[in-house]
């Protein structure tokens, strides 16, 4: 593989949304060694040969498969009959949007596979027509495809045997523990202790498993339940920040238009 100094840096989001859903190209067969640097892919196959090699994986195609590749990872497709399947590309912008607590867990555990084989292709299958659908759709409805995502997401990982193994990591361990609080603390040495770990070594495990870092993944959280607090509840901005753990009001609507660019009272007129 060349080395990734030399490596092409392909953007497949210019020009389209924050998501983008269609059927994978029957064209594609060999690909040069790239990376993404601004979205993560999902490829499903239903039919196809060959090979895909992520970082030091060489993994061999045999549909039905799912594979998942994250930013900066380094990727080639060697397929060698036509390929029938889906793909999904997800930009920063549309998890950053994203009020639904639950979905972001769901991409949060995903994003920890390179690939794996689905139990249910059947369902599989009809979940990725039903989003091709929808996207394609002039009317297209956001909440739409969110649901279905969530779906798909919940279905691939339902009976995934490496499951088990993926939560016992402390970084796991980690999101679990934020997606169960019912007051989110803004510590990482709060959730260390917690987590019977040092506060280097939960950074070290988040950054190795979704490439930010433990406060980063927190401020995620923090943001993530704030919009769904303001869109799908009647509480206060104070009792919103309260619930988030600031000090007061100022505290919550100051950090939040510095991550989001708006105050909440803004981001919940604008939604």
């Amino acid at each position: 593989m060349k080395d990734a100094a030399v490596l092409k840096i392909k953007d497949k989001t210019q020009s389209i949304d924050t998501i983008k859903i269609e059927p994978f190209k029957k064209s594609v067969r060999k690909t040069a060694p790239h990376k993404h640097n601004k979205y993560l892919e999902f490829v499903y196959f239903t039919n196809a040969t060959g090979y895909h090699a992520i970082d030091n994986l060489k993994i061999t195609i045999k549909p039905p498969i799912f594979f998942v590749v994250r930013k900066e990872q380094v990727h080639f497709w060697d397929i060698t009959t036509e390929p029938e399947g889906f793909v999904i590309i997800i930009k920063k912008e549309f998890i950053d949007d994203c009020a639904d607590f639950e979905l972001h867990q769901l991409l949060l555990k995903i994003s920890a596979f390179t690939h794996f084989t689905p139990k249910d292709n059947t369902s599989i299958i009809t979940i990725f027509e039903l989003l091709s659908t929808e996207y394609k759709s002039k009317t297209k409805s956001r909440s739409i495809i969110e649901g279905l995502l969530k779906a798909l997401l919940g279905k691939l990982l339902q009976f995934n045997t490496n499951d088990q193994q993926l939560n016992n990591s402390v970084y796991h361990k980690f999101t679990d523990l934020l997606a169960n609080e019912n007051k989110l603390s803004n510590s990482v040495e709060y959730y260390a202790e917690l987590l019977n770990t040092s506060p280097q070594n939960l950074n070290t495990s988040c950054r190795n498993e979704c490439g930010k870092s433990a406060s980063e993944v927190i401020s995620d959280y923090i943001l993530s339940e704030a919009k769904r607090l303001l869109l799908y509840t009647d509480k206060t901005i104070t009792e919103i920040a309260y619930t988030l753990s600031f000090k007061d009001n100022s505290h919550f609507t100051k950090y939040f238009k510095r991550h989001i660019g708006f105050t909440p009272s803004a981001y919940k007129l604008q939604h």
